[in-house]
């Protein structure tokens, strides 16, 4: 059951909804357009703020689904634990695009939603102020999932349960690093309050 549980996380993260919303919405390879993210961000840039509100549900899901499973075939902590981080890590190298996917930021939230509810509703609302304030999505989820494992604390939670919500996040901050070096190195300015675009805005 545990590698059956492993699998499903994987091939769910492995969707790639972004993909497929710009091929149908637009009839455009969304690795290529824009920064060529396999995500909700890029999507609603360069698609449209419909179909990016939709991949950015739809990413969350598989995440929180591919948790749900794990539960409900009974597994142990340790082995959800596992099957979310799969979802993540199919998300970010899916079988389905030879392995080169996303960053992994909505699916990562759909884990702990998942596995942390009331927690990260918190954390989310925290994102949703941030990201109103600042037009920065990147900065908003950053923001709220740093924030979380101390929420996460304030509710007593386990001390593994915590770990966790450390530990998954890093990975989607290693996979924004070339990004965020590319955006530094090129001048790019608005780095924190993006003055220019809001998140659900399309570039034209």
């Amino acid at each position: 059951m545990e590698a059956l549980a492993i699998i499903i996380g994987y091939l769910l993260g492995s969707i790639p909804f972004a993909y497929i919303a710009g091929r149908l919405v637009k009839g455009v390879d969304i690795r290529q357009a824009g920064g060529g993210n396999v995500g909700a961000l890029n999507t609603m840039r360069e698609v449209g703020p419909a179909a990016g509100i939709g991949v950015l549900l739809a990413d969350i899901g598989k995440g929180a689904l591919a948790v749900l499973i794990a539960q409900w075939l009974g597994l142990s902590l340790i082995f959800v634990f596992v099957a979310g981080f799969a979802a993540v890590v199919g998300h970010n190298w899916p079988v389905f695009l030879r392995f080169k996917g996303g960053m992994g930021l909505a699916t990562t939230m759909g884990v702990l939603l998942a596995l942390t509810p009331v927690q990260f509703a918190i954390s989310f609302g925290i994102m949703v102020i941030v990201i109103l304030i600042t037009s920065n999505m990147r900065l908003g989820a950053g923001v709220g999932l740093a924030l979380l494992p101390l929420i996460i604390w304030g509710f007593g939670e386990a001390g593994s349960i915590i770990s966790y919500s450390v530990a998954l996040p890093i990975l989607t901050g290693l996979r924004a690093v070339p990004s965020i070096k590319r955006d530094l190195t090129s001048g790019k300015k608005d780095l924190i309050v993006d003055r220019k675009y809001k998140p659900w805005q399309r570039k034209k």
